[in-house]
């Protein structure tokens, strides 16, 4: 214990004595500085002895040294009003952004208020708008209304009459959330998602569905509606092999050369049942989930928000079909960002479709977040387009097995048809006519014992084999192509074409030009003259390229 504390006295003695020199001497400092009488003194000592000249210097370095010492003061003054200048307002500022939240919620519960006053007036008026807004704003019974009604949005915020439903027929995930209060988008680290709750509660009215209409009619009706309302014209096929794809996989890739209108369909689909579709474009730099549904920033204490994660979130507000198109979809990698939602699709039930936003909830957070996951809604169906050429990636098995690949390779011909009015379609609707057409005309067992026959040659002949979930996907695929107006034998070619026979890419097809000329042969022979058009052309061009 002796040696260490002469040792502490020896090395942080020092220290501390060096510390006191310096407080030593900047009282040293103000003591000759602000010791007149001292210095006075001194010049009186050298007054005899001075000269004109010695006189004007002494004077010039006094006043120099004053205003030196002057500056310093005004300097550190200015800095310590700048220092409580800048600290004040902060307090002042963060009352004031209180202040205007409150106005923001004040405000939003006003014009819920007044859209509800005006909503009654026109039921009163007979439907006249014009007659109920001028009643609202001038009538003396329109202003006690007013004031009662916001007295009671004090109390709780009711929602519209055409929003009061009942809980159970609320979509999956939307439910109990109605009655919790609007939150000011600014306060939420969920800006967009937080925006789109506020609309859905105050805004959104549900539209009134149509119910009769068939799989048939809606393949006609959307192809004459791209053709006279948007200039977009597809060979119905076309459409019909789009429209079973949505009763067969959530994903669907089209693929084909630039120009074609693999863009333009899907759009066409969202404008056709009214529903606007959402464009993705996917970026050459994307590796990872994050570039679909974003991240939570620590620095700016927000959540970075996606097109892709919004139009999600938005899709348990509502019950129309929605198409979320990856455009370019292999401008990048696949399999990199988007494996995680090719798993979630994979579950069998709807419940299970989820993925993790956040680790944690805050209390303002967007209503649909729980537990910080978000509802991946049965109304939505995943569209990528795919160029294959030397700027893209190969698109991995994994990718086309879980989607229907359908390829866009010539564009139709423009015709003439009369005009047809868009749809208004719930997605209940539409899976349940596909459930329908899986139940009225399901796969005939000549077909499937031809299907085992056509299994076991492609397993002899090219080691190449139908896998359960294509084996699901036909029998999902046939039935909505034939309830869409196409035929069996129809489906047949183009899924065998699409799920099976583009497996022959893998092979050293150089080695095999006969054996795909004897696999052409023994498709007539099996299933009929030319009846398998798709496969025999796809397998001739499989020929001639290699």
């Amino acid at each position: 214990m002796d040696n260490f504390l002469k040792y502490f006295f020896q090395d942080y003695g020092r220290v501390f004595r060096a510390l006191a020199d310096v407080f030593s001497a900047f009282f040293n400092f103000m003591n000759y500085l602000l010791n007149f009488p001292m210095r006075m003194e001194i010049i009186k000592s050298y007054e005899s002895s001075f000269s004109t000249t010695d006189w004007i210097m002494m004077l010039l370095a006094n006043i120099a040294v004053i205003v030196l010492l002057v500056a310093v003061f005004i300097l550190l003054a200015k800095l310590f009003r700048r220092i409580f200048r800048f600290r004040i307002p902060v307090k002042k500022y963060d009352e004031m952004v209180k202040q205007v939240r409150n106005l923001q919620k004040d405000l939003i519960r006003a014009n819920y208020e007044k859209d509800k006053l005006l909503n009654m007036k026109i039921a009163e008026l007979g439907g006249n708008p014009e007659e109920a807004y001028k009643a609202l704003m001038g009538g003396e019974e329109a202003e006690a209304a007013e004031a009662e009604a916001a007295a009671e949005g004090e109390e709780q915020q009711e929602l519209p009459p055409e929003l009061q439903v009942a809980d159970d027929a609320l979509p999956l995930g939307r439910r109990n959330t109605f009655d919790s209060p609007c939150v000011d988008p600014a306060e939420s680290r969920f800006f967009r998602l937080t925006s789109v709750d506020n609309f859905y509660k105050t805004t959104y009215k549900p539209p009134v569905y149509e119910t009769d209409v068939t799989l048939s009619e809606f393949c006609e009706r959307f192809r004459k509606y791209a053709a006279h309302d948007l200039r977009l014209y597809y060979e119905i096929d076309m459409i019909r092999y789009f429209v079973a794809s949505m009763g067969t996989a959530r994903i669907i890739i089209l693929q084909g050369i630039s120009g074609t209108g693999k863009t333009s369909l899907p759009y066409a689909f969202g404008r056709f049942v009214q529903k606007d579709t959402s464009v993705v474009s996917v970026q050459p730099s994307w590796r990872e989930r994050t570039e679909l549904y974003g991240y939570y920033n620590e620095f700016t204490k927000k959540y970075s928000e996606t097109d892709f994660l919004r139009a999600i979130y938005e899709a348990n507000y509502y019950r129309d079909p929605h198409i979320l198109i990856l455009d370019e979809m292999n401008i990048a990698r696949v399999e990199y960002y988007f494996a995680e939602m090719l798993s979630i699709l994979e579950m069998p039930r709807v419940e299970e479709w989820k993925v993790d936003i956040v680790t944690a909830t805050w209390d303002n957070d967007p209503c649909l977040i729980h537990d910080g996951v978000v509802q991946i809604p049965d109304n939505c169906w995943f569209v990528g387009t795919i160029n294959n050429d030397d700027s893209t990636f190969a698109v991995a098995d994994k990718v086309y097995d879980r989607a229907i690949p359908i390829d866009l390779d010539s564009r139709a011909d423009a015709f003439e048809c009369e005009q047809v009015p868009p749809i208004h379609i719930s997605t209940d609707k539409l899976i349940e006519l596909f459930a329908e057409a899986k139940e009225k005309y399901p796969i005939s067992k000549e077909m499937e014992e031809k299907i085992d026959v056509l299994n076991a040659y492609l397993i002899k002949n090219f080691r190449l084999a139908f896998g359960n979930r294509i084996i699901k996907q036909i029998r999902d695929f046939v039935p909505c192509l034939i309830a869409c107006g196409g035929t069996e034998i129809q489906a047949i070619d183009f899924i065998v074409a699409k799920k099976v026979l583009r497996k022959f890419e893998s092979l050293s097809l150089g080695f095999m030009k006969d054996d795909l000329a004897k696999f052409n042969t023994y498709l007539d022979r099996l299933f009929g003259k030319d009846s398998m058009k798709i496969c025999k052309a796809y397998v001739e061009l499989l020929r001639k390229n290699n």
